[in-house]
């Protein structure tokens, strides 16, 4: 069954809390969080403050941090302590992605890894069976709102087409581009996690009934 991840980057950080358990109510089981150094992308995001935040508003949500920084290391541990029950990171980031996986297993969190669009996912077959899910960019990383790049449907079905002839749990999570035409159809493909920003915290309906409405359509797949 896939599932959507209202993405805070969309928020309107006045009514903040309001919003988040908005779309709580609206059935979103997973949080995600964007967090963007200036450096290995450039815009610059939320840190361990708002982390904290979501945490104290909705003690029970699975928190996704999506790491988009250098030395993801060097935030693992804190993130972790704050809350965060999954935390992905990118391969182009790192030199050694398995010790990386290794050290968020070790930690107790969710590990996964984030690719680029133009990274192919068989970069990380030999540790996908030690991945909880793969994040697959569906848009250039770094800003909110981008267009959806063709073709990386093909990538999402392949992806999915490999962890079931390995008999694996493994999520597909996407993030980027996601609309009211194609996220039923990216579901299809093999997304079991959708992560959706403007397209929840945008809208004209409430953030409640969006995400009702979203989670309806993604749900049989």
């Amino acid at each position: 069954m896939a599932k959507l991840a209202p993405s805070i980057l969309s928020c309107d950080f006045s009514r903040f809390q309001e919003e988040l358990l908005s779309a709580y109510r609206g059935g979103a089981e997973i949080i995600h969080i964007d967090v963007m150094d200036g450096h290995f992308v450039p815009n610059f995001t939320f840190g361990l403050p708002i982390l904290k935040a979501v945490r104290k508003i909705l003690p029970e949500v699975i928190i996704d941090v999506h790491l988009m920084t250098d030395n993801p290391c060097f935030y693992i541990d804190d993130f972790i302590r704050e809350g965060a029950n999954m935390i992905s990171f990118h391969l182009e980031a790192v030199a050694d992605y398995s010790s990386v996986v290794d050290e968020i297993i070790n930690r107790g969190a969710n590990p996964g890894v984030a690719l680029a669009p133009g990274t192919p996912w068989q970069c990380l077959s030999p540790v996908l069976d030690r991945l909880h899910y793969v994040l697959l960019m569906t848009v250039h990383p770094g800003f909110g709102g981008q267009r959806f790049i063709p073709g990386m449907e093909d990538k999402i079905a392949s992806l999915r087409q490999e962890i079931r002839r390995r008999g694996l749990s493994t999520e597909i999570e996407i993030d980027g581009g996601v609309n009211d035409q194609n996220i039923e159809y990216l579901a299809s493909c093999g997304a079991s996690i959708i992560a959706a920003g403007s397209l929840v915290f945008a809208h004209q309906e409430s953030i409640e009934e969006r995400v009702r409405t979203l989670s309806k359509k993604i749900e049989p797949y």
